[in-house]
């Protein structure tokens, strides 16, 4: 009999992730005994310092992988091992392979967020976008908008450091211009078609909004990579407007996509895991 996929999920208030019954029941269609859990560093009352002894612990327990979420996708990188291409790019991680002793650090998070967009709103104008965050979300979310077609992508972080550290990979990828630090909020808002956030702000550990619901408008798109809860009081300020929106369960979705294959070896079948998190309310 086959040994099973052991698989755990690293981040601060994850207890509604869907990550676990996403991969488990993609596991069970393909007749793949696959268990997932919860690290949850809230319960555990650690921070982000805590990465070097658990994922130690996961290589003594037999781990096969790991998926790190905020706080910790670029906390995580000096004690892997290898990184992938698009890691390295991204300066960011979201699932890490255990494999032969070595800690392989894959980015998922920007085909995820790529891959839903694209689904949901196709034919969106991409010339100006304002995107607030660049955490290790917000580095590959950034990524996949260039990407996609986003002409000029400015950047808003409370860590204005933070947010030029991300332009400028960007920058040098893409070429120059094509992704900005943003200084003046209101303005750039004013002047975009849309946005995207890309912070923890709407997550239920997290509730908020990472702009204020009067720079909204009807004709501005709005993009979420929070999917719990799925519906963000950005999404509902935003449809409210009449603004139209894309949740973040795309890319929870396609992501997992990805990162159910880095960890298995087995190819999912995207459609019926798009299915399975939809019946999840």
């Amino acid at each position: 009999m086959p040994k099973p996929v052991l698989i755990g999920l690293i981040g601060t208030g994850i207890q509604a992730s869907r990550s676990p019954a996403l991969h488990m029941q993609e596991g069970a269609a393909q007749g793949v005994s696959y268990i997932y859990k919860l690290i949850d560093l809230t319960e555990l009352r650690l921070g982000a310092e805590a990465l070097p002894d658990l994922l130690t612990a996961a290589e003594r327990l037999g781990f096969d992988g790991l998926n790190i979420t905020h706080p910790c996708k670029q906390a995580v990188i000096p004690y892997l091992t290898e990184l992938s291409p698009d890691a390295q790019a991204l300066g960011a991680v979201n699932t890490v392979v255990l494999r032969d002793g070595k800690r392989i650090g894959h980015n998922t998070d920007w085909f995820g967020f790529a891959e839903g967009f694209r689904r949901g709103m196709p034919d969106a104008r991409l010339d100006r976008v304002v995107q607030f965050g660049a955490g290790g979300a917000g580095a590959a979310v950034a990524h996949a908008a260039l990407t996609l077609g986003v002409a000029r992508l400015t950047i808003i972080d409370v860590d204005p450091a933070r947010a030029a550290s991300v332009a400028d990979g960007l920058s040098q990828r893409f070429g120059a211009g094509r992704a900005i630090v943003g200084t003046d909020r209101d303005a750039a808002v004013a002047a975009a078609d849309g946005i995207i956030n890309a912070t923890p702000l709407g997550m239920d550990a997290h509730p908020g909004m990472a702009l204020p619901a009067s720079l909204l408008r009807p004709d501005l798109w709005v993009a979420e990579v929070v999917y719990f809860p799925l519906e963000t009081e950005l999404l509902r300020t935003a449809r409210a407007l009449g603004c139209r929106t894309v949740d973040g369960g795309g890319m929870a979705v396609f992501q997992a996509v990805e990162a159910f294959r880095l960890f298995s070896g087995v190819t999912p079948d995207a459609e019926r895991m798009r299915r399975h998190f939809a019946s999840m309310g």
